[in-house]
């Protein structure tokens, strides 16, 4: 019964889907609305909540537990005990579907009822809306910070922003030309198109703050330590969560992602090779051409090495 622009937490439907909405609704309209909620799960009304609760079913004990569910206190590291009256606690089972619920009528249906020829994507509070002009979405801004406000929540005066969208087509507007969905970055950049043409276009690629979160993870595996392992046993470690960012970040724009990849985690591997042979502690230029010889001899050892993230000299041969 949720709306159709709503992508979170609904069997058959997931961020990518939600992020390919947006990409093609973007090369329609010109404008589109960032909304950030701020503290959403920790501000949500619980009448509310309890209200669309009751609107699906007439069984006392779900209601009665959805009701303990949201007035549980939160414990604090000393064991103290804090009472809320708003907010659903994040990483319950029960809070993604509370929260779409609600937001489904505070937004969705009202959206669907007031703005009809409006679309939007919305995944639980991330939402993105299209318009056709800056004054309409300026307009729709304030329409919908005031319709939130009603609940007790606010949008956020800074995160929240009218963004143009700009491309090879459009005539230059001023203000910001970039925003952030579900971890990609919507921006101008350059793509080829089907006929091989290069041309301006607005399109998403994985963020920064996302390739922030992979680096970190990269140096904590620390491979330069781990010469105890061979080098197949480190593809056979790492691999699956390369995997896993090159399935989700990758889906648009996936040359951003490996370029990204084969530097962050190709000198990495040299570094490896240094510590694990003794002929290499003081040579990196040695290492280097050691680990080309080896994506040369193994190019599907790695994952980003399958998808061309190859190290310096694999390609051509120079080892």
């Amino acid at each position: 019964m949720f709306h159709p622009d709503s992508y979170g937490y609904r069997p058959g439907r997931s961020a990518l889907d939600a992020v390919g909405a947006c990409r093609r609704r973007c090369w329609k309209q010109p404008w589109v609305i960032d909304l950030d909620i701020r503290q959403f799960f920790d501000t949500v009304p619980h009448e509310q909540i309890m209200l669309a609760v009751q609107r699906h079913t007439t069984h006392r004990w779900v209601i009665l537990y959805v009701r303990r569910w949201l007035a549980a206190p939160l414990q604090s590291p000393d064991g103290t005990l804090h009472a809320r009256t708003r907010g659903t606690p994040q990483g319950s089972a029960i809070s993604p579907l509370l929260a779409n619920l609600f937001m489904h009528y505070a937004f969705d249906a009202w959206m669907a009822r007031t703005r009809p020829y409006l679309r939007f994507e919305r995944y639980c509070d991330d939402i993105i809306v299209h318009c056709a002009s800056r004054n309409l979405a300026e307009n729709v801004r304030d329409t919908i910070g005031r319709r939130l406000g009603t609940f007790g929540l606010a949008l956020h005066p800074e995160k929240t922003r009218v963004v143009y969208c700009k491309d090879g087509s459009r005539p230059p507007r001023d203000g910001p030309r970039t925003f952030t969905f579900l971890g990609y970055t919507f921006q101008p950049r350059g793509v080829t198109t089907p006929d091989g043409q290069l041309r301006m276009g607005f399109v998403p690629a994985v963020s920064a703050q996302a390739m922030k979160a992979m680096a970190a993870v990269i140096r904590g595996w620390r491979l330069g330590r781990r010469t105890g392992m061979t080098f197949r046993q480190l593809a056979t470690w790492i691999n699956p969560i390369v995997t896993g960012w090159i399935n989700y970040y990758g889906h648009f724009y996936k040359s951003w992602l490996i370029n990204f990849l084969g530097r962050r985690i190709n000198p990495h591997l040299v570094k490896w090779a240094q510590r694990k042979y003794k002929r290499l502690h003081q040579a990196p230029a040695r290492a280097r051409r050691r680990l080309a010889r080896i994506a040369n001899e193994t190019p599907g050892l790695f994952v980003h090495w399958r998808h061309g993230a190859l190290p310096a000299g694999a390609a051509t041969g120079a080892v």
